[in-house]
């Protein structure tokens, strides 16, 4: 259980939300109502107030690597550091066991990053992130980019990793894939978070 009180920083108001393990919330909102925001916060990589646990376990009382490990953050656009694609798999291996299910050759483990497209980056991040083993995936427009095939790639293996306990949080601009994701579905407007159809 990944339970939220009280999460504050500049540009939220105070939040408070849980969402079980194994299971996906959407959240949606216009571009500058705070989605991005929430995520970092979560993620604590941005100052905030305010208590986050998982499990039980206070966010505070967990190294910073540890809980970002556990919570992971995949932003819109992710960052790429070193020349290929591989270099940034603790264990390219594992992560190549992915690849044709995410719609890559099998060989792209050994691209150069600067040949990758921009959803292309986007689905290797998710991978990135998968293969740490996370508890939790806080995901900001992971599909903005693709194609509706490629779409449906992740959407199924996201299935997967919410069906053997992964919480996964799903910030996204399309309605429709909100739907098919979660099973509580918020907005957020002016940094304010409530349930989307309630008063």
């Amino acid at each position: 259980m990944l339970k939220i009180d009280q999460l504050e920083r500049t540009g939220l108001q105070s939040i408070s939300f849980d969402v079980p393990s194994g299971a996906c919330i959407g959240i949606r909102g216009q571009s500058g109502a705070g989605k991005s925001l929430l995520l970092r916060a979560i993620a604590d990589l941005d100052p905030n107030t305010g208590r986050v646990s998982l499990n039980g376990k206070d966010r505070n009382d967990v190294a910073p690597n540890e809980w970002r490990r556990d919570v992971c953050y995949v932003p819109a656009e992710s960052g790429w550091w070193l020349d290929h694609v591989g270099d940034h798999f603790e264990n390219p291996d594992i992560a190549a066991g992915y690849l044709v299910r995410l719609g890559f050759a099998d060989d792209a483990m050994a691209w150069r990053v600067d040949r990758l497209s921009t959803g292309e980056r986007q689905r290797m991040a998710l991978l990135r992130a998968m293969v740490q083993g996370p508890k939790v995936l806080l995901l900001d427009e992971p599909t903005s980019a693709l194609d509706s095939e490629a779409t449906a790639k992740v959407e199924s293996l996201l299935h997967e990793m919410i069906g053997s306990g992964v919480t996964v949080i799903l910030v996204t601009h399309d309605k429709a894939q909100a739907a098919r994701m979660s099973s509580e579905r918020y907005l957020i407007e002016k940094g304010a978070l409530h349930l989307e159809g309630a008063a």
